[in-house]
């Protein structure tokens, strides 16, 4: 749900037309709101925030003590696609014409290892869904072309520095933190590493998020010489959660980000070719 702020962020990048990126890296709902972005719905992710993640039948702790998923994603993605489909043939033939690249991060179970996927038409929804799969709390564990996988933010939660191997000199990074916020170790580590632990790979990623977050956030603030990296956050009083339902909360967070996104445009921050 932290990435309504993002969905604001994008939204306003959108509307005044503002698209100077040749290469987009995307994971978990940050991931789903890039693809929005490239469909032109600019509303699409706060639309679906409101009238459907923000439900019982997305998130549900009683239904998960049951047995269940915390985070009902089948529910979401059926019904999302039933009612409020991505332009996939606008996404795909303006990548094509402009020659420009979208990157889905997964992680993979047994490795642990980050996984950059390049979706098509046929395969975005597929990849999407892996990326925002948040282990345990959604139970069920997907296969990518056979390779069981899950949330990309696991093994590459803000993927900076892979737009930096892939050749990007000019980089906007736009996170759900505060630009001041310190990741720490999970507090409740050694209960997923219990219920995880047939997949040690998986396990040692998850052990050690927390300092690929910080490395991350260490290259923002101290880029390579010949490397800018721009960032757009949200403020500490933009108090969000992963499981955060208050629509008021959400709509403050979701303005914010446009202003935030605005306000990035106006100081013409990415005003050459960026990646």
């Amino acid at each position: 749900m932290r990435g309504v702020f993002s969905a604001g962020v994008l939204h306003a990048f959108g509307e005044i037309g503002f698209n100077p990126f040749d290469l987009y890296i995307g994971v978990s709902a940050g991931a789903c709101n890039l693809a929005s972005h490239l469909a032109g719905q600019n509303d699409r992710n706060f639309d679906i925030i409101m009238r459907y993640s923000s439900t019982k039948q997305f998130i549900n702790p009683l239904r998960f003590l049951r047995g269940g998923h915390y985070m009902d994603l089948d529910w979401l993605w059926d019904v999302t696609i039933r009612e409020y489909r991505l332009d996939l043939k606008t996404i795909f033939t303006s990548l094509a014409r402009d020659k420009k690249e979208f990157i889905v991060v997964t992680t993979s179970m047994n490795s642990g290892n980050v996984l950059y996927l390049r979706p098509d038409e046929e395969t975005l929804e597929e990849y999407l869904k892996a990326s925002s799969s948040l282990p345990v709390l959604y139970r069920t564990i997907l296969k990518i072309d056979g390779e069981e996988v899950t949330d990309g933010g696991i093994a590459d939660p803000v993927p900076v520095i892979e737009a930096f191997r892939r050749g990007a000199r000019t980089i906007t990074v736009i996170r759900s933190r505060p630009a001041g916020y310190i990741k720490k170790k999970e507090r409740f580590g050694f209960l997923v590493s219990r219920y995880m632990k047939q997949y040690p790979g998986f396990v040692e990623a998850f052990r050690r998020r927390h300092a690929a977050y910080m490395e991350a956030v260490d290259f923002i603030n101290n880029p390579p010489d010949g490397v800018v990296v721009h960032e757009i956050t949200p403020d500490s009083t933009v108090a969000m959660s992963r499981t955060t339902k208050d629509k008021k909360s959400l709509s403050a967070a979701y303005q914010a980000g446009m202003k935030e996104g605005m306000n990035f445009f106006k100081a013409g921050r990415s005003g050459t070719p960026a990646k």
